[in-house]
Parts: structure tokens; sequence; C-alpha cells
């Protein structure tokens, strides 16, 4: 069996000192977060998270210009205090959708970081390719030791400014000597989000993700946050694997 993985990106990639900062305030973590679906369960997939988005944001979709397969709600717009407390709707949804994926075969994956150093010692883009280093690795080792039979996988990414220093470390990690991450098939396909169904699903993933992120590592800064591990966090790592964010 094939696994297709879709990851995006939760928190925010840049320097954080602290909630307060007046620069450097937009979130304590950074990673990467999503699932992964048989290959054979992609289009069937695809169709019922397309139809879901419609009955769950038809007013937003019938009031804007774009036809429903490619208007998009980024993760952190919807995933936010206000909606999760008013919306109950949005919270079955979410169960749902956690719900599907562990029925057709797949899981919920994310791993990511703190970051731990200075606004002028910070490096974005050294940042996000440690993270997907990260990805691979974790993703190949459940591939190679917790599936009942060898498996092999492909990663999806959301388009990205960097995508040809991306697409080399995934292939060094694919093929390195040491230590080869041979369950990925080929390195990452970058997409545009708004033209794929399952990239939008894996960014409301990665939303969510990041709400969980900010309280698991700063309780004391984003204490309104626990109402998402209130409702969500128990089932969503029920259907995660090998996944989380270091300190």
């Amino acid at each position: 069996m094939t696994y297709v993985v879709y990851l995006d990106e939760f928190g925010h990639i840049g320097p954080y000192i602290s909630r307060t900062d007046p620069r450097h305030n937009d979130s304590p973590v950074f990673g990467l977060a999503g699932f992964a679906l048989p290959i054979d369960q992609v289009r069937g997939f695809g169709t019922w998270f397309f139809q879901r988005k419609q009955d769950l944001l038809a007013f937003e979709i019938n009031r804007s210009d774009q036809h429903p397969a490619v208007w998009e709600k980024k993760g952190a717009s919807l995933y936010t205090i206000n909606n999760v407390t008013k919306y109950e709707e949005l919270r079955r949804f979410t169960f749902r959708l956690f719900n599907k994926i562990d029925a057709l075969g797949g899981f919920l994956f994310h791993v990511g970081g703190t970051k731990p150093h200075s606004p002028e010692e910070h490096n974005a883009n050294h940042l996000y390719r440690i993270v997907l280093r990260e990805a691979i690795k974790r993703i190949n080792q459940h591939c190679e030791e917790d599936c009942e039979q060898y498996e092999n996988f492909i990663l999806i990414l959301d388009e990205h400014d960097q995508r040809d220093a991306l697409i080399t470390e995934a292939a060094i990690a694919m093929y390195n000597s040491a230590e080869p991450r041979r369950c990925l098939i080929e390195p990452p396909y970058q997409v545009e989000s708004h033209r794929y169904q399952t990239m939008q699903a894996a960014d409301w993933i990665a939303g969510l993700v990041g709400r969980f992120g900010a309280v698991w590592k700063a309780p004391v800064e984003y204490p309104e946050n626990e109402i998402f591990r209130t409702y969500f966090e128990d089932r969503f790592n029920q259907k995660s694997v090998r996944s989380g964010i270091r300190g």
C-alpha cells in the first residue's frame, strides 16, 4: 500500500519572544501537520471534504465570486475561539473529519517545535528544513515499523517560496547512505492549496494544531486555547501517529 501524506504549516515560522512583544509575538511554535490516506482513498475523500465544506461554509462560499472547488478558508481563520464556542456544527464536523480519515485507513500527523533562538539568530528557512527532515523521518518510521507490512508514501506540501531548497533537503534524506528514508517514493510535490481539497483539509488540521501548540508550549500566555484541548485533544491524539511538538 502507498500512503499520500498532505502537510501544511502550523504556528508561525518567524522568531518568537512573547505574546506581548511588540514585534515577535505571532506563535511560540512552528511545524507541519496534516494527514495521510491510502492512495486509493484520496479521490473519495476529496469529494467528501468538498461536500462537507460546502455544507459547513455555505454562507461564505455563496457570497464569494469563486467556484467552491477553488474557494478556500484557512484553518487559522476557521479554528478561532469564537467559532469553536459558537458553532456546534464546526465541532461536529471536526470529529467527523478525524473519524473519516481513520475509517479510510489513514492517520493524523504533526511535528514541530518551539523557537529557542533570538531574533538575530533565527533562520526561518533552516527551521523549515529541520521540521521537514523530522516529518519525513517519523512518517518513514511509521511505514517501516508500525504497519503490518512495509508501506510507502508520497508527500504533498503546500507551495513554498523555498521550493528548491526543500526538495533538495528531502532528496538528501531519501538517499542518505547512513539512514535512507526508503519508504518515501519521490521528493515532495508542492501544490496550490486553493485547487486541492485534500490540501485544504490538511490546512484545517494544521490550523487546529497551531492552537494546540500555543497552549501546550506557552500555557500561561495562551490560556484561552484550553477550549481547543477540551473539545478536540483526546480524539485528535487517538487518531495521530508518531506526532509531537518539541520544546
